[in-house]
């Protein structure tokens, strides 16, 4: 068991390297044909982990508590990919609105994005671990994750319209302001610069802080999420961290679309709201495997196609 948790965060280790070392051009602004390229990479690699999650399962070399067939264990992957993809998309609207804030270049994104998913991928590890030990140890646990996914989703659209701080005003920012001192000119891709003989830390530096918190913050509804799919480790962790693992590319591939889809938030409430109750019923009622992929994706295309509708419906009453 070791041997293939370890291969994995070596597989993690060696995708972190890949992506710095020979997707990322230093001081170049990503072209949209490139970054869908890397899209449909990322999309493409973790759909294709699915083959190993099945091999895996098959052959004994993962602790298999809950006793899944291979095929199960596939979907529920696939299922909690989908879910931590999908949840995804509020977190990439923030980072858009924390570059946007600190007039960050795209040139100059690619490196804090970098290290906002090394330090993704640590949290979140650390939250599963925790998240998994609690809902194993105490079946109520099931119906607090539960409620507050329900909570979280319906603060979603209460909020939907009300104004939020920028990163550049936020409670972090002045907070962090009090123990540094930041430059307001950026220094390329530098996190540190000297002014007037001064150290000081660069807007791309506090963005990077700002952007960990508030995943962090998105933690607390994607890994309640997925524990409401599976309670398996192996499973909760490598989907998680291959939607983790997809999100830079996926975030200059939609950049200048995210408004444009305004209505995928009704998928993730649609999303949150069914894993919600799915956790507190779970004690109750079976939900199968297919049911849960089937509302997720349903849900998920009905929000991008609407969106498309009404983009095309707008642009006709304006001409």
């Amino acid at each position: 068991m070791p041997i293939v948790w370890g291969g994995l965060i070596a597989f993690i280790i060696l995708l972190l390297a890949f992506d710095m070392l020979v997707l990322h051009k230093k001081g170049v602004a990503p072209s949209n044909k490139r970054v869908a390229r890397e899209s449909g990479f990322w999309v493409g690699l973790a759909l294709a982990f699915t083959a190993v999650i099945y091999w895996l399962y098959s052959s004994g070399y993962v602790l298999n508590i809950d006793n899944y067939t291979p095929r199960k264990a596939s979907e529920l992957y696939i299922t909690g990919y989908l879910i931590e993809l999908s949840l995804s998309v509020d977190n990439l609207f923030v980072i858009a609105m924390i570059f946007a804030s600190f007039k960050i270049p795209v040139k100059y994104q690619h490196k804090a994005l970098f290290w906002g998913i090394l330090g993704a991928i640590i949290f979140r590890g650390l939250a599963i671990g925790v998240g998994v030990v609690l809902i194993r140890k105490i079946d109520w646990m099931t119906y607090v994750f539960g409620a507050f996914l329900l909570f979280t989703a319906l603060k979603m659209i209460f909020k939907k319209n009300e104004e939020e701080d920028d990163g550049s005003e936020s409670k972090i920012f002045k907070f962090l302001s009090r123990f540094l001192k930041f430059s307001k000119e950026i220094d390329g891709e530098k996190f540190w610069t000297i002014q007037n003989g001064i150290r000081m830390a660069t807007p791309l530096f506090a963005a990077l802080i700002i952007i960990e918190v508030s995943d962090l913050l998105f933690a607390l509804d994607s890994i309640p999420a997925i524990l409401g799919v599976t309670q398996d480790p192996f499973i909760v962790f490598s989907s998680n961290i291959f939607a983790i693992l997809g999100l830079r590319s996926m975030y200059f591939f939609l950049a200048n679309m995210l408004e444009k889809f305004e209505y995928l938030e009704y998928s993730v409430f649609v999303i949150l709201m069914f894993v919600g109750v799915k956790l507190i019923l779970v004690h109750h009622v079976h939900i199968a495997e297919w049911i849960s992929l089937t509302v997720i994706g349903v849900s998920l295309l009905a929000g991008i196609f609407y969106s498309i509708y009404r983009i095309k419906v707008e642009e006709g009453q304006s001409k």
